[in-house]
Order: C-alpha cells, then sequence, then structure tokens
C-alpha cells in the first residue's frame, strides 16, 4: 500500500497531468481570414495638413462571415477597404489576408482578393462577356476555366441576355452586375464589396444582396459597406463602425443595439458615431 505521503503525491501527479491535457485540448479562438493591427493610413493636403483617412484601426473577420463597414461619407471605410485590397499601402500597421501581408505579400493578397468599389469602371467597347473573360485571363485563368466559371456567375447574376452586348450600352444594374462577375471570376476567398447596390433599382439591389448571401453560405469571407441598414440588418453577422478614421464600435447587430440602447438601425449608428440629434 501507498503511504499517506505517497498517496498525495500520485494524486498531485493526477492533477498536474489532467491540467497539462486541459491545456492541450483547449479550444482554440476561431480563425482569422482578416486582421488589422493599428492600421493608418494618412494624407497630406496643403490646407488642412495631415489627415488621418484610416487611424490605429484594429479588426478581424472570420471564415465565412459577412463583416458590414459602416460610416459617413468621408469616414475611413473606404480607406481601409482599399487598404485591405493592397490599392494603397498603409503609413503604419499591420494587416494580412487570407494569410498574407498587405505589404510584404501584395501579389498573393490581390489573388485571393476581389475588390468591388463604386468608382469600378467597364471598358465600354467590350461585351460584357468580353470584360469577364479578360479579368479572368489576367488573374491567371485558363480560358475554358474561365468559361466554366462565367457560366456559373452569369447564371447566379442572371446575366445570360445581355452578356453579348457592349458595356456602353448597358443599364446601371446590368453594368453592376458585369462588375461583380468580373471581381470575382478567379473566386477569391476573400469579397470587399464598397456600397455595391448604390444607384440601383430595388429589384436588382435583393438580387446582389442575396448573391452576397450566397456567397457567405459557400464559405467565402465578405466585407461588406453600405449606406442602406436594411441591408446590414439582412446581410451582416458583425458590424464595425468607423467615425473621423477610427473604429469606435464592433460587434453583432444585437449587441450594437444593446450598446446604443436603441433598436433602429440608423439610430444606433448616429448614437455611437456622437451624431444624435446633428442631423
Amino acid at each position: 500500500m501507498l503511504s499517506r505521503t505517497g498517496r498525495e503525491d500520485n494524486l498531485e501527479e493526477c492533477l498536474r497531468n489532467l491540467a497539462r491535457d486541459c491545456i492541450q485540448f483547449r479550444p482554440k479562438s476561431p480563425p482569422r481570414v482578416i486582421s488589422t493591427h493599428l492600421l493608418s493610413k494618412s494624407f497630406f493636403d496643403k490646407k488642412r495638413g495631415e489627415i488621418k483617412a484610416a487611424d490605429k484601426v484594429s479588426l478581424e473577420v472570420r471564415p465565412g462571415e459577412i463583416y458590414g463597414l459602416l460610416g459617413a461619407n468621408g469616414a475611413g471605410k473606404t480607406t481601409v477597404m482599399r487598404l485591405l485590397a493592397t490599392l494603397i499601402a498603409p503609413t503604419s500597421g499591420s494587416a494580412t489576408v487570407a494569410g498574407c501581408d498587405v505589404v510584404r505579400e501584395p501579389g498573393a493578397v490581390r489573388s485571393r482578393v476581389g475588390f468591388l468599389a463604386a468608382s469600378t469602371a467597364l471598358y465600354n467597347r467590350l461585351t460584357a462577356r468580353e470584360m469577364v473573360t479578360y479579368f479572368g485571363e489576367l488573374n491567371g485563368l485558363a480560358r475554358r476555366e474561365v468559361d466554366i466559371r462565367l457560366e456559373r456567375l452569369a447564371t447566379e447574376l442572371d446575366m445570360h441576355e445581355f452578356l453579348d452586348r457592349r458595356c456602353d450600352g448597358l443599364s446601371t444594374g446590368m453594368k453592376q452586375k458585369t462588375s461583380i462577375a468580373r471581381t470575382l471570376v478567379h473566386d477569391p476567398a476573400v469579397m470587399i464589396f464598397d456600397e455595391p447596390t448604390l444607384g440601383l433599382d430595388v429589384m436588382t439591389s435583393r438580387a446582389i444582396v442575396r448573391f452576397v448571401r450566397e456567397c457567405r453560405d459557400r464559405g467565402k469571407t465578405v466585407i461588406y459597406s453600405t449606406h442602406m441598414m436594411h441591408e446590414v440588418e439582412k446581410l451582416c453577422d458583425r458590424i464595425g463602425i468607423i467615425h473621423q478614421g477610427r473604429l469606435v464600435a464592433e460587434g453583432t447587430l444585437a449587441e450594437l443595439r444593446q450598446r446604443a440602447g436603441v433598436n433602429d438601425m440608423e439610430e444606433v449608428f448616429l448614437k455611437l458615431t456622437g451624431q444624435e440629434g446633428l442631423s
């Protein structure tokens, strides 16, 4: 038989082993597809001096998540998205997208990202089909693979009736669908949409919102910027609010409502940015 001291030593060793096993099998935190740390971008204006378009922004976006990025015009949300897409370089701070650093590995980031901005332009003399094909090949896809992906996108976005029409003859909604297709033809893991429904009619807007939701359901990671609060409520899993270049609030819709003490999303936005009563 073990002595009292021996039993105590044995029990202590069992507890140590149990603690070690608990640490070993502790659930890991959710992986991050997008991560920024104190990400900043400054511009210099002759009249106003230094302008901090993005000011120490730290955020994380998880796989299969739609992250809504809200802010008034000039708040800095487009700057943050352009930094993530490597269209501009940060002044300071860091960011990774799909495991790649935006400064050290910009080419790798671009191959994994589809970025659609309100200013995205089309070549007027090309047809919608030619436009999407051109960008597919520009991203290194073989022609056969481009054709397969274009067929899928055309079906999902209801583009078949105008695929062979020149871009200068397309309606606003048709042009936006073509822009989305050219942005996503290389099947990126990360999708960044900057006001994708701006100026569109109700039916086209609904189709694009549905498409974005379906992309999330297929495991894509999405950053979605909009001024349409009903789109935020329908789509976004989590929301970040940018004001004067800073991330001033972040959370689920329920968390932001609780923090603001109101339910209406417009009121939530105004309250958390300190603009309540100014509108």
